[in-house]
């Protein structure tokens, strides 16, 4: 039998534990070094971050450990209305009553249990009971007693490796993008709220025929020399105060529903992730009822429903997308970068949220998005931040695209592969070849 595929149940292959909420009013029990792993930290197959930490004690007053590698399963809350939350602990974390930890015995590795439980996830939304208030729940003595046609723990190994390899490259794309994010953030910083490059010549640290770290000598001459008193306090010399409004349009592409291919992208704003400009998910326009808006490719969306959730991305497909996302683009290509480097960040958001209306659900509008004050450069010089962003900005399309495709092969992979009707000497031919199943 060891050498063999056989049939048991996912209690027989694992001892399960239940997590916990200490007080949330005492706090010595949060802010501490411990990720806290609930429903909202379950976003990606590895756990090693969340919104809220626990400090030692409030692990002892209220939670629990999932040590490393252990496999955390949601198992109450209404994102199971849609998909079953399940991820390894990449480090030990604690986690809420929601969440179970499974801890595998022997027979079976985490990351094959991990992918029999990712693979399987129609089967387990059909045991989902509903509760009545908008949440879901998965009982536990339902799930102990699931079968599984289980491979021998070499086997589990090797069809581990095959999809953890394709799930790697998805994470090394994710993390890229987060750091392009980071260096595009960080030029914008610099050259349009800090000055610097004006800075560094008053100063004497940039000389013509020089280069600074982010200032090529051949920018030199684009910077002036000093900075002079405005409204909005010091700003280079030449550049003067303006709005939004002046360098981008909200292009109000209004498409009725008859119009709308069923296999079109569709983005709404619960496909659009907080604070981060790489737009991964995506659905299809099958069934839409209402207007949408379209957008092209390398448009900024903008999340104007509760605008301080900052949901901001550039679009990485034509489609169509909610009323409640504006469609931003700049009036010439050289103002993308400047436009989407302010429409994302921080200062905007914040502005945006002030002047919103409605207050369960506040709204902002494109009237009053357009009337944000910005300090505008010369075009040459926006030319030349534009040919850094819209780099970054291509990339990061790139790699969301490269990952779409190594997932759809994944997802083709892997039940064919925990099942046995793949095996994965044959997985690994398709690989080699570069050919999708």
């Amino acid at each position: 039998m060891a050498n063999e595929w056989h049939d048991t149940s996912l209690g027989a292959l694992t001892d399960w534990a239940s997590g916990g909420t200490p007080p949330k009013a005492n706090p010595d029990y949060w802010g501490g070094d411990i990720p806290w792993i609930s429903a909202s930290s379950m976003k990606s197959g590895r756990l090693s971050e969340s919104d809220r930490t626990l400090t030692l004690r409030g692990l002892e007053r209220g939670s629990r450990l999932a040590r490393k590698n252990d496999v955390l399963l949601l198992v109450r809350g209404s994102e199971l209305h849609k998909r079953i939350p399940v991820g390894i602990a990449a480090r030990d974390v604690a986690f809420n009553q929601d969440v179970k930890a499974l801890r595998t015995k022997n027979e079976i590795t985490s990351r094959f249990l991990y992918y029999w439980l990712t693979g399987n996830e129609q089967m387990l939304l059909a045991k989902v009971e509903h509760t009545g208030i908008g949440a879901g729940k998965l009982d536990t003595e339902v799930l102990k007693s699931l079968p599984i046609h289980l491979p021998p723990v070499p086997e589990q190994h090797a069809i581990s490796h095959i999809l953890g390899t394709l799930d790697d490259k998805i994470e090394l794309n994710w993390r890229s993008n987060e750091t392009l994010e980071s260096m595009a953030r960080a030029l914008f910083k610099a050259w349009f709220v800090d000055f610097e490059p004006v800075r560094a010549i008053m100063d004497g640290r940039w000389q013509r025929g020089h280069t600074l770290p982010g200032l090529p000598e051949h920018l030199y001459d684009l910077f002036p020399s000093r900075l002079v008193k405005s409204e909005l306090g010091e700003i280079p010399d030449g550049w003067r105060l303006g709005s939004l409004g002046e360098v981008a349009v909200h292009p109000r592409r209004s498409v009725q529903p008859g119009e709308i291919k069923d296999e079109t992208a569709y983005i709404a704003l619960e496909h659009m992730p907080k604070r981060s400009i790489a737009l991964t998910e995506w659905g299809v326009a099958n069934g839409v009822e209402s207007n949408k808006y379209g957008f092209k490719c390398g448009e900024i969306l903008f999340g104007k429903l509760r605008p301080y959730f900052h949901k901001v991305g550039v679009a990485p497909v034509d489609g169509v997308c909610s009323t409640d996302i504006v469609v931003i683009t700049p009036k010439l290509p050289i103002w993308f970068g400047f436009v989407l480097s302010h429409t994302s960040s921080d200062a905007f958001v914040e502005y945006t949220n002030a002047g919103s209306t409605g207050t369960k659900m506040p709204r902002t509008s494109w009237s009053e998005m357009a009337r944000y004050a910005v300090v505008l450069p010369h075009e040459d010089v926006a030319a030349a931040f534009n040919q850094h962003i819209q780099a970054v900005s291509e990339e990061i399309i790139a790699n969301i695209q490269e990952s779409k495709c190594l997932a759809q092969l994944r997802d083709t992979l892997l039940p064919k592969l925990i099942s046995g009707e793949l095996r994965v000497s044959d997985a690994e031919r398709f690989l080699q070849k570069g050919v999708t199943l």
